[in-house]
């Protein structure tokens, strides 16, 4: 059943991108689950207790267990389906809540630490490339995954206009970038170009071997350019991250609102709208943990209170 366990995680994947989900991690942890039970002697199908067995066997997290249990609860829900014979292990069987961790909001002299770190790096076209690629990603938002997909043809330097397509859920959208932001790419660009060793890559970033730079290489070059910054923790759960660089971007929006006597209920809309989000709320979340943001918020409300009396 280990070749029809293949098949039907294949049809089960298909059926759910095609509502937008990615399941890229999904995907890999239910091929671990079907290698596991080839592995194990148990090709013919997959009891609760199997299931327990392969989630909670990494040395990790319990929140990593239950994520595991997740994937294969999903997909058991599905072939039960298909087959009422396949056992579905109950959503409480492992508990494990996400903890998701604290924004960590740089301020302007962060930024330019992190941007005056990637000097250290080796190569000159690397260090050129991790400049831009944290520049852009501090004045636009855009999600770390976005700016690695984002493609030539999808730079409009002309109208400053960046397309970002098939993010997440599936979504596309048009992003307007400042005058400076597009100078910097344009630079970026043309010394990607003046780079002739390079092979041919539809990838605006890139590594200098010319390929689409992969992320867990952004990620751990990024942890080297924080600890060439000085950038420490602010506790146990904020500590910097390439996505806080997104919540910095909306946290600074908002700001730019009050402090000009602007319209925050608009601004969020706008914000929400660019960032991509499908829901308000995850906006929402991007805004907390700012105390200057809150304290503006209560003077503004004060504001409305008085002007009701």
């Amino acid at each position: 059943m280990t070749g029809r366990l293949t098949e039907q995680l294949g049809n089960y994947l298909m059926m759910r991108r095609a509502l937008g989900y990615k399941l890229e991690r999904v995907e890999l942890l239910l091929g671990q689950f079907i290698a596991h039970l080839t592995e194990s002697g148990t090709p013919d199908g997959f009891t609760i207790d199997d299931t327990i067995r392969w989630a909670t066997a990494p040395q990790r997290s319990s929140w990593w267990h239950a994520q595991r249990m997740s994937a294969v609860r999903g997909f058991a829900v599905y072939l039960h389906a298909i087959d009422p014979t396949v056992p579905v292990p109950p959503s409480d069987l492992i508990p494990g809540s996400a903890q998701r961790a604290v924004p960590y909001l740089y301020s302007d002299q962060d930024i330019c630490r992190l941007l005056d770190a990637t000097g250290g790096l080796r190569q000159p076209f690397r260090r050129t490339t991790y400049r831009t690629l944290l520049g852009v990603l501090a004045v636009t938002g855009m999600r770390v995954g976005e700016a690695i997909r984002l493609d030539v043809g999808e730079v409009d330097l002309d109208n400053q206009v960046l397309t970002i397509r098939h993010s997440k859920f599936d979504k596309s959208r048009h992003i307007p970038i400042h005058a400076s932001v597009a100078t910097a790419l344009r630079a970026y660009l043309d010394e990607r170009r003046r780079c002739t060793t390079l092979p041919a890559c539809p990838a605006v970033f890139v590594s200098p071997a010319g390929t689409r730079l992969l992320p867990s290489n952004v990620e751990s070059t990024f942890r080297i350019l924080v600890k060439q910054a000085g950038l420490e923790p602010r506790a146990g759960r904020c500590r910097p991250r390439m996505h806080d660089l997104r919540h910095s971007f909306a946290v600074a929006t908002l700001l730019d609102a009050y402090r000009h006597d602007g319209e925050p209920t608009t601004a969020m809309a706008v914000l929400s709208t660019y960032l991509g989000h499908v829901d308000p709320n995850a906006t929402y979340w991007y805004l907390s943990g700012a105390p200057e943001l809150l304290a503006l918020a209560a003077d503004r409300l004060q504001q409305h209170q008085d002007n009701q009396r």
